[in-house]
């Protein structure tokens, strides 16, 4: 069962940026698009568990800041070695300026 978390304000969380979110001991990175959607994905690379939202985003994928490899933060797949395993992806939305994200209990 999947339960609604308030991640972060949408107004932390530049255009075409991310911001970080920790919650029952696992990492995530929330990134908001060029055209201020938001997306939500498990937060460490699936290469070498650096986090993500300290990555250069741009346009709808986010940069490693280790090895340059690229996720398409929409889809979490891998884009660009050196990571070869996709991201999990959650769902997120923005109510009352708050950024939700579901995450399986």
């Amino acid at each position: 069962m999947s339960s609604w978390i308030r991640a972060c304000s949408l107004d932390d969380i530049e255009q075409e940026g991310a911001r970080r979110f920790d919650h029952g001991g696992r990492t995530y990175a929330v990134f908001r698009s060029p055209d201020d959607e938001v997306f939500c994905t498990d937060g460490l690379c699936t290469h070498e568990a650096i986090h993500l939202a300290e990555g250069l985003v741009m346009d709808y994928e986010v940069e490693c800041p280790k090895h340059a490899g690229a996720f398409d933060y929409r889809t979490g797949a891998a884009k660009r070695l050196p990571p070869c395993i996709n991201l999990r992806t959650y769902p997120a939305k923005v109510e009352a300026g708050s950024v939700l994200v579901a995450i399986s209990q």
